[in-house]
C-alpha cells in the first residue's frame, strides 16, 4: 500500500482553507482562551477529515475526466497509484470518524454543520457542480460553514460583516478557479468539466468586476464597525494589495486553478498575508 499516495489523495495542501474555522475566535479577541482554542483545533481537524472525504469522493467520480487533464492526471486515482476500492474505504472511514468525534466531543450544532457540509458536497459531486452559478455558490457555502462551525464550537459570535467578507472572498477564489480551468484546458474544458460549457472568460471577468470591489467594501465596513479597535482600518492596505497581487498572478501565471499554491510559492503575497495577520493580532490583542 502506497501511504504517500493515500495521504496525497486526502489533499492536505487544501487544508489551509479550514483555517477559516478560527475566524470567530481570532477576531473576537478570544483566540488564546485555552478552552476556546482547544475546541477550535478539534473543529479544524474534523473539517480536514470532512473536506478530505469530499476530495476522495470527487476523485472517484471524476477519475476518467481527470485522466484528460494535464495536471490532474497525475493524482493518485487517475494515475493508478491508489485503487478505486481503497479510495472508497478511505472515504467511508473519514466520514465515520467525522460523525463519531463531532457527536461525542463537540456540541450538536457543530456536528450538524459538518454533516451538512458532507451531504451538500455529495450532492455537489453528483449534480450541483453541473448547474451554472450554483456550482461556485456551493463552494462559497463551504467557507461559510467553516466560519460558522468555529463560532458554534467556541460559543463566540461572528460579525455579519466578517461573514460577508468570507462569502465574497470565497466567491472571488471560486470564479478565478473556473477562469483558470477554461484557460488551461481551452477546447477540452467541456470534456473535463461539463459546467465549463456554461462559462466564458468574458462572463467571469464581468462577475469579478462586481465581486472584487465588494470584498474591499465589505472589509472596510467591517473595520469601521469593529468592536475591537478603530485602528483596524490600518489593515485595509494589506487586503487591497492582496487582491491586486492575486489578480496579477492569475493574469500572469494563471494560478487561479490552484489558489493554495499562491500562499506558499509567491513570496510577496506570502509576506503580505503574514503582515496582515501580525497587524490584526497586534491591534486586537494589544488593544491598540
Amino acid at each position: 500500500m502506497d501511504i504517500k499516495a493515500i495521504i496525497e489523495l486526502m489533499r492536505p495542501k487544501q487544508w489551509i482553507k479550514n483555517f477559516f474555522v478560527f475566524a470567530a475566535a481570532v477576531f473576537s479577541g478570544n483566540f488564546f482562551n485555552i478552552n476556546i482554542l482547544s475546541a477550535n483545533i478539534l473543529t479544524f481537524i474534523l473539517f480536514c477529515f470532512a473536506s478530505s472525504s469530499i476530495y476522495v469522493l470527487n476523485d472517484i467520480v471524476d477519475i476518467e475526466k481527470d485522466r484528460c487533464h494535464p495536471d490532474k492526471k497525475r493524482r493518485p486515482l487517475p494515475s493508478g497509484r491508489v485503487s478505486k476500492s481503497t479510495a472508497i474505504v478511505l472515504g467511508i472511514l473519514l466520514v465515520s470518524g467525522v460523525v463519531f468525534f463531532s457527536s461525542s466531543m463537540l456540541n450538536m450544532k457543530v456536528g450538524m454543520i459538518l454533516i451538512s457540509y458532507i451531504v451538500i458536497n455529495i450532492f455537489y459531486s453528483f449534480k450541483l457542480k453541473e448547474i451554472v452559478i450554483i456550482d461556485v455558490m456551493i463552494i462559497t457555502l463551504g467557507f461559510v460553514l467553516r466560519v460558522e462551525s468555529g463560532s458554534f464550537a467556541t460559543g463566540v459570535s461572528v460579525s455579519p460583516w466578517l461573514l460577508l467578507c468570507t462569502i465574497l472572498l470565497s466567491l472571488f477564489l471560486a470564479l478565478n478557479k473556473r477562469k483558470s480551468e477554461i484557460i488551461t484546458l481551452k477546447d477540452k474544458s467541456a470534456s473535463h468539466r461539463k459546467i465549463l460549457e456554461e462559462y466564458s472568460v468574458h462572463m467571469i471577468d464581468k462577475m469579478l468586476t462586481i465581486v472584487t470591489p465588494s470584498i474591499l467594501m465589505a472589509y472596510c465596513l467591517y473595520t469601521f464597525s469593529s468592536v475591537q479597535s478603530k485602528t483596524m482600518i490600518f489593515t485595509i492596505p494589506f487586503v487591497l494589495y492582496g487582491i491586486f497581487r492575486y489578480e496579477y498572478l492569475v493574469d500572469k501565471d494563471n494560478v487561479g486553478g490552484k489558489p493554495e499554491a499562491v500562499f506558499g510559492k509567491d513570496f510577496p503575497f506570502l509576506i503580505n498575508i503574514l503582515l496582515w495577520i501580525i497587524s490584526v493580532l497586534v491591534i486586537i490583542y494589544l488593544k491598540l
